[in-house]
């Protein structure tokens, strides 16, 4: 979904030269939590309105989450895979809970949340606009999925189901040696 936003960004800005504004980059970031047993990533892609949260995530999670997992626990069909919303099913397979938090260039910043249940929370984002322009997802694991917090793990995922991408996929790294900062760097460990 990231790799469509960012596509989508892309060609928009191709016809509209002010649409990335300030935030050129076209860039994927993964970072994770161990304590709080969290993954995120972010993507400078076209952001959602409110309107394509409800639209879009409200559907999938309206539409039975609970019943899509049960279908593939028990061997249900997978040719599902390329269908609006299945890779956002799939994230309950691994997560109690989702947050994504948006922003479109022609609405606020929203803040999208649902535990696996038929019911989701939309609410405009307390902090204001932090994102500039993009989505950010988080993953609150099940205690049974942690073996996804580290880096190793999200590097592999990530050259596996990401190959083909043609914008960069940053992954956070606190594991890694910090870099010793000057005073006008802010530079974080990344790989």
């Amino acid at each position: 979904n990231s790799a469509d936003a960012l596509e989508k960004a892309r060609f928009t800005s191709v016809t509209d030269k002010s649409f990335l504004g300030d935030k050129t980059e076209l860039e994927i970031r993964i970072s994770y939590d161990m304590n709080k047993r969290t993954i995120s990533i972010t993507d400078t892609g076209v952001g959602m309105t409110r309107h394509d949260l409800v639209t879009n995530l409200g559907t999938v999670a309206k539409s039975g989450t609970a019943n899509f997992l049960e279908s593939l626990a028990k061997g249900g069909d997978l040719n599902l895979i390329g269908q609006f919303g299945v890779g956002f099913y799939a994230s309950f397979l691994v997560a109690d809970r989702v947050t994504v938090i948006s922003k479109n260039n022609e609405d606020e910043q929203y803040v999208w949340e649902s535990n696996a249940d038929v019911s989701f929370r939309i609410s405009l984002d307390p902090r204001g606009n932090t994102l500039g322009r993009g989505t950010s997802i988080t993953l609150t694991l099940k205690e049974d999925s942690t073996e996804f917090l580290s880096f190793s793990k999200l590097k592999e995922l990530a050259l596996r189901y990401s190959q083909f991408t043609s914008f960069p996929i940053y992954i956070y790294n606190p594991e890694a040696p910090k870099k010793e900062k000057s005073e006008d760097s802010s530079e974080s460990s990344e790989s």
